[in-house]
């Protein structure tokens, strides 16, 4: 098996901090107004209008979400606006609006999950672009510059807001936006359906029809009460799973009818169609997002394939889903300190501040920001390039060898395997030990419990001599020979630690992820294997930046 793995190596640059903050009580800063917005077939989104007590022209940021806009009512506002994430906004006279999008909460009309473009007559792309022609027409004393930002599943309406080619729209931010959901996203990975992940979430509150108006979600059963492994074991099936829950639940077994990558999915691919982007565009995802980590690296690479004279500039940090929002700095992930500094507040005040203020106020030097900037974990600091991957960046071919050796050097034997023998009925879990609720942690967790397993493979090299670093996709080749028709292969990226060091051992996980054997070819012709015929297997995981150090072992 070959890993392609690219490695560079560039300082990063450090950008004025933002100014101090005032802290005065939201509610003496700001006015609350609650608009029914109808879109072009009179379908009307509820729409909160968060307005600076001053006659001081401001621009407009828009959220918009599937998760409700609580708190409702006049004078309500949501407990961001005081501190945090939402108060870099506050304390600068922006215009803030959060809206419901389509059939969820107080918003009418019929519900669909990552809408595609050109649904009848209405589609995301024309419900946001309705929406900015109202706001700039009737909110007072805005200066007819716009924004969309939103993260996860409101990362997706933030980008469809910067494809609905309104000219007032100047900026958008889609953070770990949702991108495919049979590819990469939360649902799916490489064909393999994430079982936790989509049943949890299609099949949770969130997937359940609701009765509009509500500011209320819908109820669901708790399916997972102890731990998910020995529940998924259990209700292994797909026909056992959608029994369970039932007709309510429409999307869940759309995707159950669509076991391929067929029309339906490409439909709801939103990395398609990223053509001449006006707006300037800042794409911010994690580094150990178990959620969307995909979509991040997909949305800013789409972008710059499909619409390259677009201003498109890339963040990543070492966070788990949305951690760069988070308050307690975003600079430790489990047993993982990733330095001592805030790395939210670098983010925010650094990065997503300065760039709005540019593009929406006119303001600072955001329009000079680097085209990527990234943390490279091990190493544990930022650095900035003009793209991503790196430009200079080399690629480098590790072996996996018969003896259980990881090396850049070409193995010499004509014929050679490693075998093991996989359990269906004992698969190897994702963690150790597993509950009813998952560990965001898990993605820098311990491997030693799997490698441990006689049904995993381990192929490790000598300790290193110097620093190497990763930094781009890393490609798995595989050559494989199995005894039935299919299989999902795990290709995991491992950082071990010398003895000497604070966690003696410690396998840290840096990347790993699942590809269906039978989409080895086609994702949308699925072919079987001959048992006993060697074959190629090959897939591209997320992309990673990290800094193996000396004496540490790639594994």
């Amino acid at each position: 098996m070959k890993l392609r793995l690219f490695s560079a190596l560039l300082l990063a640059g450090l950008l004025t901090a933002a100014a101090a903050f005032a802290r005065q009580p939201v509610d003496e800063l700001y006015d609350k107004a609650e608009y029914r917005i109808a879109m072009r077939d009179s379908v009307k989104l509820y729409t909160a209008v968060y307005t600076p007590k001053t006659d001081a022209k401001a621009p407009i940021l828009i959220f918009r979400t599937p998760y409700g806009c609580a708190p409702y009512g006049p004078g309500e506002f949501p407990r961001g606006f005081g501190s945090g994430y939402m108060r870099s906004y506050i304390d600068r006279g922006y215009i803030v609006v959060m809206q419901d999008v389509r059939g969820r909460f107080m918003s009418e009309g019929e519900f669909v999950h990552v809408r595609p473009a050109g649904y009848g007559e209405t589609d995301e792309t024309t419900d946001s672009y309705d929406t900015v022609e109202w706001l700039v027409k009737h909110v007072p004393h805005n200066n007819g510059r716009v924004g969309f930002a939103g993260s996860s599943y409101p990362g997706f309406y933030a980008m469809m807001g910067g494809l609905c080619t309104h000219p007032a729209v100047k900026a958008v931010s889609p953070q770990a936006p949702v991108t495919d959901w049979f590819m990469g996203d939360d649902t799916h990975h490489n064909g393999v359906l994430f079982l936790r992940d989509a049943f949890s979430f299609i099949g949770g509150s969130f997937g359940r029809p609701m009765d509009n108006p509500t500011t209320e979600a819908a109820a669901a059963p708790r399916y997972v009460r102890t731990d998910e492994y020995d529940f998924f074991l259990r209700k292994a099936t797909v026909d056992s799973l959608t029994q369970l829950l039932g007709d309510t639940v429409r999307f869940w077994n759309e995707m159950m009818r669509h076991p391929d990558y067929d029309d339906w999915w490409r439909e709801r691919c939103s990395v398609r169609a990223m053509h001449d982007l006006r707006p300037a565009i800042l794409v911010v995802g994690g580094l150990f997002d178990a959620e969307d980590c995909y979509g991040a690296w997909t949305t800013y690479a789409s972008i710059r394939r499909q619409s390259p004279r677009t201003s498109c500039r890339m963040v990543a940090g070492p966070w788990v889903h949305g951690g760069w929002r988070s308050s307690n700095g975003g600079n430790r992930l489990g047993k993982m300190r990733f330095g001592d500094a805030s790395l939210t507040d670098y983010y925010q005040q650094r990065i997503e501040v300065p760039f709005f203020n540019y593009y929406l106020l006119g303001k600072g030097d955001g329009g000079e920001l680097a085209g990527a900037t990234i943390f490279f974990t091990g190493e544990n600091r930022w650095r900035t390039f003009e793209e991503w991957p790196p430009a200079d960046a080399r690629k480098e071919v590790l072996f996996l060898r018969s003896n259980g050796a990881l090396s850049a050097e070409r193995p010499i034997e004509r014929e050679s395997f490693s075998g093991y023998r996989s359990d269906p009925a004992s698969p190897v879990p994702y963690d150790f030990p597993m509950r009813a609720s998952r560990d965001k942690a898990y993605m820098v967790a311990d491997q030693r419990f799997a490698a441990g397993r006689p049904d995993v493979l381990c192929f490790t090299t000598e300790p290193l001599a110097g620093d190497v670093t990763f930094a781009g996709g890393i490609r798995a080749v595989l050559q494989a020979a199995i005894s039935t028709t299919d299989a999902d292969f795990v290709v995991k990226l491992i950082d071990v630690w010398p003895d000497n060091t604070e966690y003696p051992g410690y396998q840290m996980l840096v990347r790993g992820d699942i590809m269906r054997g039978r989409y080895r070819r086609s994702f949308s012709a699925p072919e079987p294997f001959t048992p006993g015929e060697p074959t190629e297997v090959a897939f591209t995981m997320p992309d990673i930046a990290h800094t193996f150090r000396k004496g540490h072992r790639i594994m």
